[in-house]
């Protein structure tokens, strides 16, 4: 897995430019990117999302190297985000198309019917929701 790549892109989202109160009221929008923080978050999560460094060490032939180091014994709060980053790079999220993006809102505000769900129709019989278009895969024999 990527996780030097994942931490590396957390901390650079972190230091995006994010828009003040008047710019939002009038239109703007956050970069791609943004890391959105609940409100929930207090001074030690915030200390644990930002544990570590990235750094330059010497190997014992002395070429260097970049390698993460805790700056403090608690670190789980990068860890969740490196998790999630990564589950989110392996089920595609990166290449959703808008509407796919609008579908999953809709779904979490009520408005959309689960995968696989069914609906009333007006006479009272059940109906089945189409699910959405899915990928078709194949199974591969490499390495069987």
């Amino acid at each position: 897995m990527a996780v030097s790549t994942f931490k590396a892109e957390t901390y650079r989202h972190l230091g995006l430019p994010r828009p003040t109160k008047e710019e939002l009221a009038e239109g703007a929008v956050y970069p791609p990117g943004t890391v959105h923080l609940p409100d929930w978050v207090d001074s030690e999560w915030l200390k644990q999302l930002v544990a570590e460094e990235l750094v330059t060490v010497r190997t014992k032939r002395g070429f260097a190297r970049l390698e993460w180091q805790k700056l403090r014994e608690r670190n789980e709060a990068l860890d969740c985000r490196v998790y999630a980053r990564a589950a989110a790079w392996i089920v595609g999220a990166d290449r959703w198309s808008e509407a796919r993006w609008a579908d999953l809102e809709a779904q979490v505000a009520g408005d959309g019917k689960a995968e696989g769900s069914h609906d009333k129709t007006a006479a009272g019989s059940i109906r089945a929701v189409r699910s959405p278009a899915r990928r078709r895969s194949v199974a591969s024999n490499y390495m069987r």
